[in-house]
């Protein structure tokens, strides 16, 4: 194995690697993909709705319960094929 001495880095405390923020503690999730979360208007269609379950995904492992409390998500995208989308109070509870 050979490294591309311009591409490593040694001796940082703390950096992106594929996403994430690798610290001395460990994994952590990317402080500009958590204010991504935050910003987010609430969603108004259906690829929305997928978009914020792609951002959750992806922040799931750092967030606790987080299949319980998306839950009304994956339901609005479940019932969208049979009865379009429908934005519910559980949803906008959950959203914020």
């Amino acid at each position: 194995m050979r490294l591309n001495p311009s591409k490593c880095a040694f001796g940082v405390a703390s950096g992106k690697f594929l996403g994430f923020m690798i610290t001395h503690r460990g994994i952590e999730a990317n402080p500009e993909k958590i204010k991504a979360l935050r910003d987010m208007l609430h969603p108004k269609n259906i690829k929305e709705v997928q978009r914020l379950n792609g951002r959750i995904a992806t922040l799931s492992r750092f967030l606790a319960r987080s299949g319980d409390k998306y839950l009304p998500f994956f339901k609005v995208l479940r019932g969208a094929r049979s009865s379009g989308f429908q934005w519910t109070d559980k949803c906008q509870e959950a959203f914020e």
